[in-house]
């Protein structure tokens, strides 16, 4: 698990920029708050603003996320003001954050600016229930945000703005029918009953820290899509907090809220949380949980009983995440699995032909963004496969079958960068092999997305030759036998799609 975090493809070292421009962004917005005159409690929900926005603002463009985060203080400061004017009234403060979480899943269906607007809404309730905030607070905690927003937004979209060289790939969500059987309608109203478990007995194990279950619950449900991604979700969390917890105990708990140190290593789980969240969701929460402890370790409020709480809580939020996917409405993981990797087979093809066309001197062809929108479906077929792939899964052919799937989509991906590569090279040329080998490729995609796939085409002869193409064509043929290797695997229940999918 840990070796993939460092081995995964990092096409334009875009997860490294990422990770990166998040800690400059944090640390200066943190800075500032401080330089001001803003008090600790603050500082940190400035720093947390600041994270939301650089980790969560993911429009395909920069302009739309230029507007998200300009966008986000509309969507957090009422629900702030809301959460600090509810502090002694707990069961109106209940009843209106299981109206906010609702609200703020439901807000999906309106795309990345949904999500984001959603879950920063929903994080500014949270906020407040972390840092206990109460009404004379409010007035410091806005300023706060909004310097932190202004900060991390000129880092974003001034100073680093690497978006405009690498832009981001839109993935759209896998289409579902209408009123409930919508996604986000299913999703708002499952979530709703998880944070309304969670709520009800984290409270019983605490009446002051009982959100972190409710926390946990809700970010369960973040990008899945069906009851399998969501308990392995839920499993990967519990697992991260695990081995965050111990680490807290013995970095956090030692250093006894010591400035410097603190601030250091704050930065390198900021930087962990942003490197690993697209390849390991596990140590995503492990750099979270960890900075989490950090972070009560300034407060003054640290201890071994405070972490174990934590994470009691945070396995009575998977608890009722799973729970409800299993009995609210839910929806089978070969539902939507196979839609993820029509999705992905189509992309290949887009791919190849993009970077045939700009070897055969096509003007505006280029492959680049589609392989960046490849990564992006990638990441879906594997976050909708996990459950099958799991090692608690007992069905073993179904495993052997999903590795194998998830191994040939990875080498077609591979073939398609390193065809992307050749095609950059401007000593590269046309042959009308290259169209043939094209054509073979868009037929088996044609084949692997029927609902009975077949034999992949014989490949046609053409004498025409040119040098320069010969990387080309290898590159080519090699993705043809990974798609015809695919054939099997995607005959076999559950990728094949399914009359109740």
């Amino acid at each position: 698990m840990l070796k993939r975090v460092f081995v995964a493809p990092d096409p334009g070292r875009v997860r490294l920029r990422f990770a990166s421009r998040a800690v400059l962004g944090i640390s200066l917005a943190v800075a500032l708050c401080g330089l001001v005159g803003h008090s600790l409690t603050a500082a940190i929900t400035g720093g947390l603003a600041a994270l939301l926005a650089l980790f969560t603002v993911a429009d395909p463009d920069v302009r739309a996320q230029g507007v998200t985060t300009a966008l986000l203080p509309v969507a957090g400061f009422p629900v702030l003001a809301l959460a600090s004017a509810l502090h002694d009234a707990p069961l109106l403060r209940d009843l209106a954050f299981l109206a906010v979480i609702g609200a703020g899943v439901f807000a999906r269906r309106w795309g990345p600016r949904g999500n984001a607007l959603g879950i920063f809404a929903f994080m500014m309730f949270f906020v407040a229930q972390f840092l206990h905030a109460t009404p004379a607070q409010l007035p410091h905690l806005l300023g706060a945000v909004a310097l932190a927003l202004l900060v991390s937004s000129t880092v974003r979209f001034g100073l680093w703005c690497f978006e405009r060289r690498y832009p981001a790939a839109a993935v759209p969500a896998p289409a579902g029918g209408r009123g409930l059987g919508r996604a986000t309608t299913r999703q708002a109203l499952q979530a709703t009953a998880a944070c309304g478990f969670a709520l009800a007995v984290g409270q019983v194990l605490s009446q002051d820290r009982w959100y972190w279950a409710v926390g946990t619950a809700w970010w369960i449900f973040v990008n899945t899509a069906s009851r399998g991604e969501t308990l392995v979700r839920g499993f990967r969390r519990v697992l991260g907090t695990v081995l965050g917890v111990p680490a807290g105990l013995l970095i956090a708990v030692p250093l006894r809220g010591d400035l410097t140190s603190t601030a250091v290593l704050v930065a390198a789980c900021v930087f962990g949380i942003f490197y690993t969240a697209a390849v390991s969701y596990s140590w995503m929460i492990f750099a979270v949980t960890l900075m989490i402890s950090l972070l009560y370790g300034l407060l003054g409020v640290l201890d071994p009983a405070l972490l174990a709480l934590r994470l009691v809580e945070t396995g009575v939020g998977a608890l009722g995440a799973a729970l409800a996917v299993l009995a609210v409405l839910p929806v089978t993981t070969h539902a939507t699995t196979h839609a993820w990797i029509q999705r992905a087979l189509s992309c290949v093809h887009t791919c190849t032909a993009q970077a045939a066309a700009r070897i055969a001197g096509t003007p505006g062809a280029d492959p680049e963004p589609h392989i960046a929108e490849l990564e992006a479906l990638l990441g879906r077929v594997r976050l909708s496969l996990a459950p099958l792939v799991h090692p608690l899964n007992p069905l073993r052919a179904r495993k052997a079958r999903a590795r194998k799937v998830l191994d040939l989509l990875d080498d077609c991906a591979r073939e398609v960068r390193s065809l992307a590569l050749v095609a950059a090279d401007p000593d590269a040329s046309h042959d009308v092999r290259l169209s043939a080998a094209c054509w073979r490729v868009q037929s088996a995609v044609e084949i692997l997305t029927t609902t009975r796939p077949g034999a992949l085409p014989e490949a046609p002869a053409h004498t025409t030759r040119s040098p320069g193409t010969e990387p080309a064509l290898t590159h080519l043929h090699d993705l043809e036998r990974a798609l015809a290797e695919l054939v099997s695997p995607l005959s076999h229940a559950p990728y094949a799609p399914a009359a109740n999918a």
